[in-house]
């Protein structure tokens, strides 16, 4: 693993058990046997040095995880615990806020989320197509409420970092009303496209929204949970990738969607304000 990838996965692991620990900077580097300035180069990505290998045991030691998590190798952060496969299937059923898809936002927090939707992104959907799309799904309209509040919540938290990347031409399908939409009448679509615009401005920039072209390039719907895992939506189901390999590639995917952006994030709110509806 390249050095830089090893020191970024290690400051987000170290960021998430100072965040866990609830002690200041002071308190948890006094525990761990170093001094405040040595965390804080540690945190800040200065530097892609690792600390010394009796401060990574101490760490290790006091938080009760493996020096493998701690470095990236493993995405078991138990001592004791089983290998995890590197390969899951996990169903997307009941509320939201009691599903797996709810934790790994939790347990992501501090870290960068990168999301390809299958649609219009969750939340960014107005209350009304919240209940077509649930109509036409026969699925919960509450549980899509909950979702959609639940990401509208997280995205306003201070150390939320999330980056969203999607075909151009599904905002464009939208607003002429084709495909699933068809059946949305023009005054909803407009309302819509007039409710994303108020979002995106109002959580830029801890919220970005990359638009590219969907004739050049394709990707299927999925969700990077930071260092942790990769989740591919599959209708009622996810594949959940937990090897840090498969993770860095889809990482390496996303990040190729964003360079081929032809609307960048902090162009996204006027091109939403400004897309023509049929």
């Amino acid at each position: 693993m390249d050095k830089r990838d090893l020191s970024e996965i290690f400051r987000e692991r170290l960021k998430l058990l100072v965040q866990r620990s609830d002690l200041n900077q002071s308190a948890f580097a006094a525990k761990v046997g170093i001094d405040r300035s040595a965390l804080s180069q540690l945190l800040s990505g200065s530097s892609t040095r690792l600390p010394r290998a009796e401060t990574l045991l101490n760490i290790a030691a006091e938080y009760q995880t493996s020096l493998d998590w701690l470095l990236g190798i493993s995405q078991d952060e138990g001592l004791t615990g089983e290998i995890r496969e590197s390969l899951e299937i996990e169903e997307s059923t009941g509320g939201f806020n009691d599903t797996l898809l709810a934790r790994w936002h939790t347990e992501a927090a501090g870290t960068k989320i990168r999301y390809v939707p299958a649609g219009i992104p969750d939340l960014l959907r107005s209350d009304a197509l919240i209940d077509y799309e649930a109509g036409i799904t026969n699925s919960s309209r509450e549980t899509h409420a909950l979702e959609t509040q639940y990401r509208i919540d997280y995205n306003r938290r201070p150390e939320t970092d999330m980056e969203v990347c999607m075909p151009r031409h599904t905002l464009e399908i939208f607003a002429q009303g084709l495909g699933i939409w068809s059946g949305l009448p023009r005054e909803v679509r407009v309302e819509q496209m007039a409710h994303m615009a108020r979002l995106l401005d109002d959580l830029y920039p801890t919220f970005r929204l990359f638009l590219y072209d969907g004739r050049l390039r394709y990707s299927v719907p999925y969700t990077i949970f930071g260092p942790f895992r990769a989740a591919i939506y599959v209708g009622d189901m996810y594949l959940v990738l937990n090897a840090t390999e498969p993770i860095r590639i889809l990482t390496r995917h996303f990040d190729n969607l964003i360079r081929a952006a032809v609307v960048n994030a902090h162009e996204s709110a006027g091109f939403a304000a400004g897309l023509q509806v049929a």
